[in-house]
């Protein structure tokens, strides 16, 4: 079950004539009360002689009591609804579920004959309306402060009693999400997304790209943002808001979103944190290209959320949400929309309560930067590489945020998987099939030594391994590092020690791809990085926001 507590508001009769109107694509049926304070209250709604005034005046009667002394937004206004497998329950079980809520958000406390008045409408099958007007008897306000929390933890128990779904519970972590007036106009003005969620790309990418704050400054606006910086008097930077140039409210100004709005990590001081902790990180020296950094770094992170304490996990999950922001402005167009449906589906599983430790994952952020700043690999196998990665890193970020209970986050990211894995098979496809013709072309020689070296090194694998159609695909990696001066078998070992397989859907493309990243046999033609001031950024870093 999950409870909507609205904004407070001081219309009384206004929500009384939603509730028992017609709704707004005619989904109300039979609307009426289930319980009320009293159980005296007219209903409209079964009562032929009862109007909603009467109801309404009902409501209000402490409020114009109270005068001047009753708060001017009044109106207290809660929604609970079931799942949709959920059975559908009585009246009677629909009453005692709003007498619970409002006890435990203190609004009408059992047994106390002061609680503010209020009446539980039902207009569907699946969920209630609870409307309260804020007055008590003794006309002061009710104690109601978390009533959102405290609903939230007694529809816990509910689901557990009533033998309902239990719904996973976030943390209040999450972004905010579109108000129903943003998505109207985003409708009306033909956008495909509202103004908050273009932004919130435009940000969170600009944020993968930069290395600096003023950088990230640049490069929201260059991405076809306003975006105003405000400043403390002592001149450093307080925060930010960003808007829309071809978004204004009736009187022709821009409506601004600060970072903080769009989602609780893009607030001024969060990214200062991020960014800062890359920029103080040593100089890293190494000619290794930018993509081979990457799939290098992103390779670690499963053994890093095992090992690591829960700070520098969460960090080193921040910095594969920025790998997966940047990834789509360098990979191919054909797979930009599962890419793109991957970041989005992150940005949840990227938060959660526990304070990131950044400098533990610095040296993945700057591969994240680098790769912004070279064109994207030629190498079909490198890319593939990159995919594999990121899926088992993404997998392994599941299973961290599932074992610290964190619901919201683990389906995320499960639901990222989804994406990366079509993405992957996409890429993979040609260059596993150029992989498995080399292999079946190998010297009966050589194919039975890797063989050999393959059930020396892993036998409780080599049967299922062989079986398998990757399997050419591996003999002729396992060849190829051999040729390279590396040990088959070490690599073997090595790629095996401390991962698991048994969630992979083909061993050997697993153990292919590891033997890439681990041997470097992926190719390294790439230009000259540019300057660092320069990254490969389009000039809109979203996809387009209008239909056509």
């Amino acid at each position: 079950m999950i409870a909507n507590i609205v904004k407070p508001g001081h219309k009384t009769r206004g929500v009384l004539n939603y509730l028992y109107g017609p709704g707004r694509a005619n989904e109300h049926t039979d609307p009426h009360l289930v319980a009320s304070f009293d159980g005296f209250a007219p209903d409209p709604g079964r009562d032929p002689d009862a109007t909603l005034a009467q109801l309404a005046t009902v409501l209000d009667l402490r409020v114009k009591q109270a005068g001047a002394r009753a708060p001017k937004n009044h109106v207290w206004h809660c929604s609970i609804r079931a799942a949709p497998e959920d059975r559908h329950m009585s009246d009677d079980e629909w009453a005692a579920i709003a007498r619970r809520v409002l006890d435990v958000t203190g609004i009408a406390p059992v047994g106390d004959p002061d609680a503010c008045r209020w009446v539980a409408v039902r207009h569907a099958a699946d969920h209630i309306h609870i409307v309260a007007t804020k007055v008590r008897g003794d006309l002061r306000p009710p104690r109601n402060w978390n009533d959102f929390l405290r609903a939230d933890k007694e529809l816990v128990a509910i689901e557990k009693e009533y033998g309902l779904r239990q719904v996973p519970r976030g943390d209040r972590t999450a972004a905010k999400r579109p108000t129903r007036a943003e998505q109207e106009k985003a409708r009306r003005t033909g956008n495909a997304r509202t103004s908050r969620e273009h932004l919130r790309t435009i940000v969170r990418t600009a944020v993968s790209a930069a290395t600096t704050t003023k950088e990230f400054f640049r490069l929201v606006e260059g991405a076809g943002a306003l975006i105003d910086v405000q400043h403390f008097p002592s001149g450093d930077v307080r925060g930010y808001k960003v808007a829309l140039d071809d978004d204004t409210n009736a009187r022709g100004e821009p409506v601004w979103f600060s970072g903080s709005t769009l989602a609780p990590d893009l607030s001024y001081p969060k990214i200062a944190s991020r960014l800062t902790a890359t920029e103080t990180a040593p100089a890293e020296r190494t000619d290794a290209p930018a993509w081979r950094r990457l799939s290098i770094a992103i390779d670690q992170t499963p053994d890093q959320l095992t090992h690591d304490k829960d700070e520098a996990g969460q960090a080193h999950i921040t910095v594969l949400a920025e790998a997966l922001d940047a990834l789509p402005l360098g990979a191919p167009a054909s797979l930009r929309p599962q890419l793109v449906q991957a970041a989005t589906v992150f940005e949840r599983a990227a938060r959660s309560r526990i304070r990131a430790q950044h400098q533990a994952a610095r040296a993945t952020r700057r591969a994240v930067k680098a790769i912004l700043r070279e064109p994207a690999p030629k190498d079909g196998a490198l890319l593939a590489a990159v995919l594999d990665a990121l899926l088992l890193a993404v997998i392994a970020t599941q299973h961290w945020h599932r074992t610290r209970n964190h619901t919201q986050q683990a389906e995320a990211a499960r639901q990222t998987a989804a994406h990366l894995r079509a993405a992957y098979q996409a890429q993979a496809t040609e260059p596993l099939a150029a992989l498995r013709q080399r292999g079946t072309r190998l010297a009966e020689s050589l194919r039975r030594r890797q063989e050999f070296t393959l059930c020396r090194a892993l036998p409780e694998l080599a049967e299922q391994v062989l079986a398998e159609p990757g399997w050419p695909a591996l003999a002729a990696t396992l060849a190829r590092a051999e040729a390279a001066g590396h040990k088959p078998a070490a690599l073997l070992t090595e790629a095996t020690a401390r991962r698991e397989t048994d969630t992979a859907t083909s061993v050997s493309e697993v153990l292919t791809w590891r033997l890439h990243r681990l041997a470097d046999l992926t190719g390294t033609t790439s230009r000259a990085p540019a300057s660092p001031s320069a990254p490969y950024l389009p000039t809109n870093t979203s996809q387009q926001r209008r239909t056509r």
